[in-house]
């Protein structure tokens, strides 16, 4: 009924996250209206970027309630259609402007751009590594002040290659440490450097690469792009800086 596979139930039950209530002889899970109701919050919860183990910390909160966890979820998910309606409008906008060949007030190509949610991802960073990490921002940032419109294109057309040819490699069941792999990897690093508007050295490549493994928004970018994707990518961000930048 949710979509959720067999296997993911089980570690849901394997990681205490959702529990059946009972488990029959023939080893079968069976789940009740408590436990479906708490598989609806994991849902809800993972649609709004949490991970698996804060969700957890959430719904075994002491005092935790079901009835304002939903109001909650409400609010939210009406600013997000607000947001994405707006959206909608700077495409429309565009797209009328590029079909007429007529200028466009560069404000309002980005309407509706989620600066709320950039914002809230780099103070988890900051709080995550440290007040250093708030220097890395501003740096990228500063780096990034100057760019039109076809510098920014250019960025994600170039992470867009990337990430099909590791999917490619992948699929091909070539070595993450192989030379396609690693000429993959030299791109990546370079798109990385790029971005950040910094050398980037063994240790931060890497970390980066843990970054890739731990958190699940990144899992879920790339293995929408091909399943295992993200661990490939780790294994070979993690090979590529051990080799070519340790």
């Amino acid at each position: 009924m949710s979509g959720v596979s067999v296997r993911t139930l089980h570690h849901y039950d394997a990681i205490g996250l959702l529990k059946p209530a009972e488990v029959g002889t023939n080893g079968y899970r069976y789940y009740g209206r408590d436990e479906l109701l708490r598989l609806q919050q994991i849902l809800f919860y993972r649609e709004l970027g949490f991970s698996l183990d804060e969700i957890r910390r959430v719904l075994d909160a002491p005092g935790f309630d079901r009835t304002a966890a939903l109001r909650d979820h409400r609010r939210k998910l009406e600013t997000d259609i607000r947001r994405r309606r707006c959206l909608l409008r700077t495409i429309d906008e565009t797209l009328a402007a590029l079909e007429r060949d007529a200028p466009m007030e560069e404000t309002a190509m980005y309407k509706g751009f989620d600066a709320e949610r950039q914002a809230a991802y780099e103070r988890e960073l900051v709080d995550r590594q440290g007040p250093q990490m708030q220097d890395h921002i501003d740096q990228a940032r500063a780096g990034r002040a100057g760019w039109r419109q076809a510098d920014h294109d250019a960025l994600q057309a170039e992470q867009a290659a990337i990430e099909a040819g590791m999917a490619r490699a992948l699929v091909d069941g070539l070595p993450a440490d192989g030379p396609e792999a690693t000429a993959l990897m030299r791109r990546h690093h370079q798109w990385v450097a790029r971005n950040w508007n910094r050398e980037v050295p063994a240790t931060a490549f890497a970390g980066l690469a843990a970054m890739y493994a731990a958190d699940d928004r990144f899992q879920a970018h790339y293995d929408a792009r091909r399943a295992g994707l993200a661990e490939y990518m780790t294994l070979a961000m993690t090979r590529f800086a051990a080799r070519e930048l340790g």
